[in-house]
């Protein structure tokens, strides 16, 4: 399976591509920023940021789309590019048929460190050891977007309430994911017995 994580952003969208093999070995492919023009009009970095990830997509055909889902920040002008930039890449994946995951900077850091607080460092350490890497890629958002597939890869089970479609999942995934969403329902409906 391939899969090509997104790591969205405005000024610089960070995109990796790793192979899932037998086993869960994970195999590097590609890792790249796509870059837009922070003084160009917005319209204009949106379609820089689009036609940089329908290029990735179209290279490497991937198998699933795995992006980090948009969380609240304090600046409103940072959440809203990167949001748009998410956006992007889930319609560039839809036009082709690809699943679409999205998964949070706290599964991530969870499926690739076992802690879901680990700090940036131990993220990126887990990254080059699990990829079998010399060197962080740089800049960060590289590093994130490999992170971001490695999560996928790892830890599917979010992804079927992401948009992954079932049919794409092996048959461990798919009895991960649906146990992950059965504790999700047993929890929601806890929390609701308490309310």
């Amino acid at each position: 399976m391939i899969i090509l994580g997104v790591d969205p952003g405005l000024t610089r969208c960070g995109v990796g591509v790793i192979e899932a093999g037998e086993g869960r070995r994970l195999s590097f492919i590609h890792v790249d920023v796509i870059r837009s023009d922070p003084h160009a009009s917005q319209d204009l970095r949106l379609l820089a940021i689009y036609d940089g990830l329908v290029a990735k997509m179209d290279r490497f055909v991937p198998d699933a789309v795995s992006i980090e889902r948009v969380f609240a920040q304090e600046n409103r002008n940072t959440v809203l590019g990167t949001a748009q930039a998410a956006g992007l890449a889930m319609l560039a994946a839809a036009q082709r048929g690809i699943p679409v995951a999205l998964h949070t900077p706290t599964e991530a850091k969870m499926a690739i460190t076992g802690n879901g607080t680990a700090q940036k460092i131990q993220v990126e350490r887990m990254v080059m050891r699990i990829l079998r890497l010399n060197a962080m890629p740089t800049p960060p958002d590289a590093a994130d977007a490999l992170a971001q597939a490695i999560c996928h890869a790892l830890r599917p089970a979010g992804a079927l309430q992401g948009g992954e479609r079932e049919e794409h999942l092996t048959e461990a995934q798919r009895q991960w994911a649906l146990a992950e969403q059965r504790r999700r329902g047993r929890r929601r409906i806890n929390g609701d017995r308490g309310m």
